[in-house]
């Protein structure tokens, strides 16, 4: 007699057109209800896009047999690979013009076919736009320009593998495909982490953050992916680079630096050796609420200047506290994290809260120390927006609002009159472009002893039909503030396409005629992910 049959789990589907599960996303009535909060928005959202409303043209070129195992050519494929994950990604995929769709979609299982497929593309005159989990919020995996034949989208992800693991040495050998979630799944048998958690954890792979030097979970210290770095592989049209792996070298400029933010104009990163850490058992957190932005600041940056070392330390201002939940009040709230392998926490946290508490701060819950323990619900709020936001900002998108970010780092000395200026001219800017008042939040993700990231958030009442130019003006104006201060055009989103205009005022020329010269060599035919970076 056979046995009861068991149901297969539903497997999800990832959204081509917007963040994340395509299940996830706010229904009609939810955007609706977000829309009506915001002057100038829609009657009704835009419908969710559909892949065979658009026009994809048959491919322009065929692979050869011998790749073609490799290639998908099918539509669904194609469009979901032709754009990363920003808002005026959404906005165009909403209105029906996601730009220059991929002719073909590879996925290779190896470092070969990685180098046999930059082999024919070469030849063939074809564009290769390395993919990685497609969560560039920065135009740096789609294609713009006709200079070439054809455009093939790069994606990694059947090279999803922890390769070796060194636990006496806490480092480990991984192919650069493998997204975040199954990176971790791997090490955990281990007892070991990598520890980096960028917003796009679950969507971004391992390559992804190497070729973006993306920012992860630690708001002090190691806050970016080259903290981890032993050694990289690279696939080039010129040759295979492979670095030594060692703790650390004087031996010139680092061959790695090369690579790491290259953005796939350089070469493809294809595995890492990456150190490791034992998985944190201590964790506490609190919330503390400031009358005064400017006290918070002044908080934030004596912490980040103590050797306390919170693993988070996110400052919100009023704003964003109160759409993220932590706040109602007109307050500034920080939110606070520590975590160890090695022992208890609470102490630390305490010593953070006193200091905070020293410049204005106030607790408004009791801190906790173990993992599943109840958390301050300021701390459990913006946990949960943290991880909802992109969803609802495809919602408020359905609406024809604009509602994304952007993300800088200046010095200590700059960031007060950096964050009026933004507020102020954006906030006078988009009423300008539109009629309709705009919300400027802004919130720090990282600090350092030098210096802090502000990662600031715009919801406005878009130009319906006209969405998209309309945010490309308030970047615009953004862009200006941020170079007039003297804060980098991007702390960690990369510059990809979109952030080019500010990435080529804020390099020194000597450097750029440096990476022109390296592009050449490298890529002779210029094939890889064509105008990021460099033309």
């Amino acid at each position: 007699m056979s046995g009861p049959t068991q149901s297969t789990p539903p497997t999800r589907t990832r959204s081509w057109w917007g963040w994340g599960w395509a299940d996830a996303h706010p229904d009609d009535a939810e955007c609706a209800a977000m829309g009506s909060l915001i002057p100038g928005t829609l009657a009704r959202p835009l419908p969710v896009p559909r892949v065979r409303d658009l026009r994809i043209a048959p491919p322009a070129v065929e692979p050869p047999a011998s790749l073609a195992h490799l290639v998908d050519t099918g539509p669904e494929q194609r469009a979901a690979h032709a754009m990363g994950k920003a808002y005026r990604d959404i906005a165009r995929a909403l209105r029906g013009r996601p730009g220059r769709i991929p002719d073909l979609v590879a996925r290779p299982t190896d470092e070969r076919e990685v180098a046999d497929l930059l082999d024919w593309a070469g030849e063939r005159r074809v564009a290769v736009v390395p993919y990685g989990g497609g969560s560039s919020v920065s135009g740096g995996v789609e294609y713009r320009g006709d200079a070439h034949r054809a455009v093939l989208s790069l994606d990694l992800t059947a090279m999803g593998r922890v390769l070796e693991v060194d636990v006496p040495g806490r480092a480990a050998r991984i192919q650069a495909g493998t997204l975040g979630p199954s990176l971790e799944d791997q090490l955990r048998p281990h007892g070991l982490t990598l520890r980096h958690f960028p917003q796009s954890f679950e969507f971004s792979t391992l390559g992804g953050w190497l070729a973006t030097r993306a920012g992860g979970h630690y708001a002090t210290g190691r806050t970016h992916i080259d903290d981890f770095v032993q050694s990289l592989r690279v696939v080039t049209p010129a040759g295979t680079s492979e670095s030594w792996r060692l703790p650390a070298s004087g031996a010139g400029p680092s061959p790695d630096r090369l690579f790491l933010g290259s953005e796939g104009a350089l070469g493809v990163i294809t595995e890492a050796w990456v150190r490791l850490q034992p998985r944190p058992a201590h964790k506490a957190s609190a919330a503390l609420s400031f009358a005064r932005f400017g006290a918070a600041l002044e908080a934030v940056r004596a912490l980040a200047q103590s050797d306390l070392a919170p693993a988070n330390c996110r400052l919100l201002d009023a704003g964003e506290a109160a759409l993220s939940g932590a706040s109602q009040d007109g307050s500034a709230v920080l939110v606070l994290g520590f975590e160890s392998a090695d022992g208890p926490v609470t102490d630390r946290l305490a010593r953070a809260v006193e200091l905070a508490r020293s410049h204005g701060g106030r607790r408004d819950g009791a801190a906790h120390a173990e993992e599943g323990a109840p958390a301050d619900a300021a701390v459990g709020a913006w946990r949960s927006a943290f991880l909802r936001m992109p969803y609802l900002r495809d919602g408020l998108a359905r609406m024809g609002a604009v509602a994304e970010t952007f993300e800088t780092a200046a010095t200590w000395d700059r960031i007060p009159a950096l964050v009026q200026a933004v507020r102020e001219e954006v906030g006078a800017a988009a009423l300008k472009a539109s009629g309709h008042p705009a919300t400027v939040n802004c919130r720090l993700t990282h600090v350092y002893p030098d210096g802090a990231a502000p990662y600031f958030t715009v919801l406005a009442g878009g130009r319906p039909g006209d969405e998209v130019a309309f945010w490309d003006e308030l970047k615009a104006v953004a862009g200006e503030v941020l170079h007039r201060h003297r804060a980098t055009i991007t702390h960690h989103h990369a510059v990809g396409r979109d952030h080019r205009p500010g990435y080529d005022l804020q390099r020194p020329e000597p450097f750029a005629l440096a990476l022109r010269a390296a592009k050449g060599a490298l890529d002779p035919r210029g094939i890889l992910n064509p105008g990021v970076l460099v033309d």
